[in-house]
């Protein structure tokens, strides 16, 4: 797991084919404290396994589903990515919890400075949009943002100068396409009400009998 708080940008400095997949070895742009061979490392949003990891340097292995539901395919060599180590547990969740798991790509529709701060907005695939809803969380390149608005399938995004600085969001132009994971509570909680849907009343009201079936009452009175 992660919270799309992004610890720094790296660079792709290898790219090969691999088994129908690539991989790259990247450099990050931060020291990698405490290294653990096999650890979760998200770049640009996509949960990958680092491994052979010296010094800031370390491999992945990109498999042909990562590459076809992520932009990962489009890097180069000099490409400049985002990355953050998983979550501790004793961490600070400072964005939103974040699996990795890239749900589609998106595309930048419009790019606009609004006084010291930068506007985007985004489309993603219209089966997704349902779990975009306004104020709520958003991934875009492993990210953590909060949306602006939502129509649709689309959505925008304010990006203040420190988020613009310390990410790859400020190399962004319209038509640029983008990682975007979708805020996950939202689909457990579609997923859990389809299996399981709450009965209607008709009443429509919290009452003793509501409290009693559910456990909250002994039913006694």
């Amino acid at each position: 797991m992660f919270t799309g708080i992004i610890q720094g940008v790296g660079t792709v400095v290898e790219k090969r084919p691999a088994g129908g997949g690539m991989v790259f070895r990247i450099e990050a742009g931060f020291d990698l404290t405490d290294p653990e061979e096999g650890e979760s490392i998200a770049v640009n949003g996509a949960c990958l396994t680092a491994r052979n990891i010296t010094g800031n340097r370390f491999f992945v292995d990109v498999s042909p589903e990562s590459l076809a539901r992520t932009g990962l395919g489009r890097l180069e060599v000099g490409s400049r990515v985002n990355l953050e180590r998983a979550l501790r547990l004793s961490d600070r969740l400072g964005g939103h919890l974040v699996s990795g798991h890239v749900d589609c790509q998106g595309t930048v529709e419009e790019r606009r400075t609004v006084g010291e701060y930068t506007l985007f907005s985004f489309s993603l695939d219209p089966a997704l949009a349902r779990y975009v809803i306004e104020k709520g969380s958003v991934t875009i390149n492993g990210i953590s943002l909060t949306v602006n608005s939502c129509e649709g399938s689309r959505f925008s995004v304010s990006i203040i100068p420190h988020t613009l600085a310390v990410t790859t969001l400020g190399e962004l132009n319209t038509g640029d396409r983008v990682n975007i994971e979708v805020d996950i509570i939202g689909k457990y909680v579609e997923k859990l009400l389809a299996e399981h849907p709450v009965p209607t009343r008709s009443a429509g009201r919290i009452n003793p009998a509501f409290l009693a079936e559910h456990g909250f009452l002994d039913g006694k009175g």
